[in-house]
């Protein structure tokens, strides 16, 4: 884990910060706000990507069958300020990568951005009244907002009771955080986690017994045509085996995953990574293309380009030869709840949002 000592002597002072403000919260100096539905908070206390994104979209799939749901994020990275309602035309450009993916995925959700949470809340619920729950995209210490569900996001592979705070590790708060929420979720879990280890980290967690605790992990589909039509579930398939090769494109916060998914069913895979929201350029297009040009010069027929779906949502608007589009596929990436606990999860979240 990646600790950056020459900064220590910065430590004190956002720690305190980060205790001052959470202490304005805890004696209403500052005022936290609550609203006539039900809120879910997801987030987490790391930098860093812990799976947000396909927790939320795993939230929807689990909501949207029994009530109105809406999505508020802040719209990390976007070319835009204010409020912004998505609808059909949107682009990666004008709400996010990730607002954008989660709107293209579940086009009849509405799908909104704003920094200011409350103010987003409350145009959401003006301009579309049905809404029945609301899910905040990475808002777990945005406290204006009083959530009825506080879920909480630890990567199992870098959990925070090993880590640091901000400037000298990756810590937005410290550890003693984890008790705002209701529900932790330790994410990228192996998907036949060992006994021994879940009761290590339940230990580490030390968490209360009105917190839910659960474990997911991240399960990839075949991958999907970025441009146009998606092939046969055959042939997407097997671009990912023996006999092919692959340019993995990534700008994610933790690309290895990926990487090792592509590589774990016998292609060859050639990897470029970029930073997380990373904005793709002409320069970064043509180096790409430089780059798949010369692994289809060894192997013509089986080369393909794999992006993240975070990436496709920020590729799609460029500007790329039809060649290259019709090899360029997405990976996409559900979450699974582990030893079939799924059901609980729902459960409780139901009743919460009923009452």
């Amino acid at each position: 884990m990646k600790r950056r000592y020459a900064l220590y002597p910065l430590l004190p002072f956002y720690s305190f910060g980060v205790w001052l403000r959470n202490r304005f919260f805890d004696w209403n100096f500052l005022k936290s706000e609550s609203f006539p539905v039900p809120v879910i908070s997801i987030g987490n206390i790391c930098v860093g990507g812990s799976g947000k994104t396909p927790h939320t979209e795993f939230f929807i799939r689990m909501l949207k069958d029994n009530f109105n749901v809406a999505v508020l994020s802040r719209g990390y990275k976007r070319k835009s300020k204010g409020f912004i309602l998505a609808d059909e035309n949107s682009s990666a450009n004008l709400i996010g990568d990730e607002p954008f993916q989660i709107k293209n995925k579940f086009k009849d959700i509405t799908v909104a951005v704003d920094a200011n949470r409350r103010r987003g809340i409350k145009n959401i619920l003006a301009l579309k009244p049905k809404t029945e729950v609301i899910l905040l995209d990475d808002a777990f210490q945005h406290r204006y907002v009083n959530p009825k569900i506080s879920v909480l996001l630890c990567d199992y592979n870098n959990m925070f009771y090993n880590d640091m705070l901000l400037p000298v590790g990756n810590l937005r708060e410290p550890a003693s955080a984890r008790f705002r929420a209701n529900v932790v979720i330790v994410s990228k879990c192996p998907e036949n986690i060992i006994p021994i280890d879940k009761r290590i980290l339940i230990k580490r967690l030390n968490l209360f017994p009105y917190q839910k605790l659960f474990f997911t992990s991240f399960v990839y589909g075949s991958p999907v045509a970025v441009f146009g039509e998606n092939p046969s579930p055959v042939l997407s398939q097997n671009i990912l085996g023996k006999g092919y090769s692959i340019l993995a494109v990534s700008g994610i916060a933790n690309p290895k995953p990926f990487d090792d998914y592509l590589a774990s069913h016998g292609a060859d895979v050639t990897s470029i990574h970029y930073n997380d929201h990373h904005s793709f350029s002409k320069k970064d297009i043509n180096y790409i293309i430089e780059n798949f040009n010369s692994i289809r010069n060894t192997n013509k027929e089986r080369s393909y380009i794999i992006v993240t779906e975070k990436d496709a949502a920020r590729l799609v608007s460029m500007n790329i030869p039809s060649d290259i589009k019709e090899r360029m596929y997405a990976l996409p990436l559900r979450v699974n709840v582990n030893e079939n606990e799924g059901d609980i999860l729902r459960e409780y979240i139901f009743n919460s949002i009923k009452k």
